[in-house]
């Protein structure tokens, strides 16, 4: 017979269903005169599956599950009674004891719970009853498949979020797709480890893995995974069979939890293809495959900002440079924010620009640091020419990082070290967070302050895993980071007594090299810098000592430590100078004075300023000298 027209797969596997339907029919009696048509034809049905392009729902299912012909049948008899309504009322209860009788090469095994008929829940066996007795009934997932609707379990879809194929990856990230689909593609069932800090860049990944190896990919997050139980059992049971059936991945991204014990208990049951995101390997009690997936780096980026911007990237005059080495985004964030940050004239500002990737890397420190407003300017530091010289070098190691590390090619002798890093030692006020808040807003920075005293834990492990935080959240760029009270750590260090002793210097030891690798720049202020090893100095780009001021470094802080708006009265900067405060001292004595003034309705004079000075001197427990306050009244 041939057929009078083309008809689409769906319409084929319904007319192939429907042809089965009357097959069983005549087995069990319930066979009609209206099935003496089309249905019944034997070589109809043959010309139709010749016709499709991919087999029926059923003999795909039956494949799959590697089902016995017994087996296949007692689904399709399940099935019909949902489907055919002359089959549901002949045989209104499918037993395992009917299908023995009227099936063909029936097997006892077929209903045990290691066959895939219970072992997939394809049917399910009404409780309460004998074996042969039971009803049986065919899953909602399974009926639906059947009748050619593939979509994921309801149950699974609170679960797993359906990952669309990307459209801008990174090349490095392309690389690692094609040599992870190859290791597919050997038939090699077992989990992937992609690794590293580009979480999206990681799903982006994976979509490309699975669809060179003909997948679906979908996505959990490792914290929302049911907890160990019947929910995960039953979880795992379920995207087992949709894995087959759709045909499909499991992606598992860990994120900054890690492996949670549910990821890990998925990760080592599951057949197929399950891939892992994570920062930072792990061990499986199955053998696995780890690739590296890290956010591009800045040549990468800088390539990637050009495809995402167009023509609009021309307007930037070379400010791509410093965007691609400052931040480090993935490429579906640079893809999504070049699309929102081109204006309708196409003529693109750097600096909204620049604005716009801050704002993306702020919300993962805002909870681990204090951000600081800066405004502070070079006219506001009084220092030694040469500590203003080296602060101006460091500027400009942050400002042309890439011309040095990618141009000229620097970082293809390897990352480590490209890191700008430094320490400023001290006093008490001397201006090392004023030098930093400088640095940042001259360098268009978000300035974070981390206190190391809240930092440092008393247990063992903490203290490291406190910083990791800090830096994993930092890394997306545009932040300075200014470790601020390091005497904390410092201070725990000294001969090597105990064990204690060396774990204080593996903390010390790893900060120190997270700084160094860390792309952004980090200061680490400090009182003490003899309590720190010459060994640890090293790994510092600079080292930068403020100097007590001098009483010429004093007077000229004095002179510019009140705004422009302030009214001064019998103002003697010079006189002022014979105090021997460091410059966080003169700040606070020229606020608390133009207080005392606003008080007093007048403008701000030497009485108010020698009162404040006593003020100030009482908090620090230093006494005032006749010598440092003569002639300022």
């Amino acid at each position: 017979m041939q057929l009078s027209t083309p008809i689409s797969w769906t319409e084929a596997n319904q007319f192939l269903l429907a042809a089965e339907f009357t097959r069983l029919k005549e087995r069990v009696g319930a066979k009609s005169c209206a099935d003496a048509g089309l249905a019944s034809d034997e070589a109809a049905a043959e010309e139709v599956r010749r016709s499709m392009k991919s087999p029926a729902a059923l003999e795909r299912l039956a494949e799959l599950f590697e089902l016995s012909p017994f087996e296949r049948e007692i689904l399709l008899l399940a099935a019909g009674v949902e489907m055919d309504s002359e089959l549901a009322t002949h045989c209104p209860r499918v037993t395992f004891g009917l299908a023995m009788a009227a099936l063909r090469e029936p097997h006892w095994s077929a209903l045990t719970p290691s066959r895939p008929l219970r072992r997939f829940r394809l049917i399910e066996l009404e409780r309460g009853h004998g074996l042969t007795s039971a009803p049986l009934r065919i899953d909602e997932r399974i009926l639906h498949y059947l009748a050619g609707v593939n979509f994921p379990d309801p149950r699974l879809e609170p679960i797993l979020k359906a990952s669309t194929f990307p459209d801008c990856v990174a090349a490095e990230h392309q690389a690692t797709a094609a040599r992870a689909a190859r290791v597919l593609q050997t038939g090699l069932q077992t989990p992937l480890q992609l690794c590293g800090d580009d979480s999206q860049g990681q799903e982006d990944t994976a979509a490309l893995i699975a669809s060179q190896a003909g997948l679906h990919l979908f996505t959990a997050r490792a914290e929302e995974l049911p907890l160990p139980g019947q929910e995960l059992d039953q979880f795992t049971l379920l995207w087992e069979r949709d894995a087959l059936m759709l045909p499909a991945a499991l992606l598992i991204a860990c994120g900054g939890a890690g492996l949670t014990p549910s990821a890990r208990h998925v990760a080592e049951r599951l057949p197929g293809v399950v891939i892992l995101g994570l920062q930072d390997s792990v061990h499986l009690s199955r053998s696995s495959l780890r690739f590296e997936v890290n956010k591009p780096q800045p040549a990468e980026q800088r390539r990637l900002w050009r495809n995402a911007l167009g023509e609009a990237a021309a307007s930037l005059n070379g400010a791509l440079d410093g965007i691609s080495e400052q931040f480090r985004l993935s490429a579906r964030a640079i893809r999504s924010t070049g699309a929102l940050a081109i204006p309708a004239d196409g003529e693109l500002d750097a600096r909204d620009l620049w604005n716009v990737c801050r704002s993306l890397s702020r919300p993962r420190l805002e909870n681990l640091a204090q951000r600081l407003v800066t405004s502070a300017a070079w006219e506001d530091l009084v220092l030694p020419e040469t500590q203003m010289q080296t602060l101006q070098y460091l500027a400009a190691q942050v400002r042309h990082r890439m011309k040095v590390y990618e141009t000229w090619g620097f970082s293809a002798k390897g990352r480590r070290g490209l890191g700008v890093s430094a320490l400023f030692t001290g006093e008490s006020g001397t201006g090392k967070t004023l030098a930093a808040e400088v640095l940042a807003n001259e360098l268009a920075l978000d300035l974070y302050r981390i206190d190391l005293s809240a930092v440092v834990s008393k247990y063992i492990g903490e203290t490291e895993k406190n910083l990791k935080q800090v830096f994993d959240a930092a890394e997306e760029g545009g932040a300075l980071l200014l470790f601020d009270e390091a005497d904390a750590l410092f201070g725990k260090r000294g001969d090597v007594k105990d064990s204690h002793d060396r774990y204080a210097n593996i903390e010390v030891g790893y900060l120190l090299q997270r700084m160094e690798s860390y792309q952004g720049l980090a200061i680490l202020t400090t009182n003490m810098k003899s309590a720190l090893d010459k060994a640890f100095q090293r790994r510092l780009r600079f080292t930068i000592h403020f100097p007590f001021p001098d009483a010429t470094q004093r007077e000229a802080i004095w002179k510019r430590v009140f705004p422009a708006g302030t009214p001064t009265q019998g103002f003697d900067a010079s006189k002022l100078a014979q105090l021997k405060v460091a410059g966080g001292n003169i700040r606070n004595i020229a606020l608390n004075a133009a207080f005392l003034a606003a008080a007093a309705d007048t403008p701000v004079g030497m009485e108010h300023l020698l009162q404040a000075a006593g003020l100030e001197a009482q908090k620090i427990e230093r006494p005032l000298s006749t010598t440092e306050v003569r002639g300022w009244v």
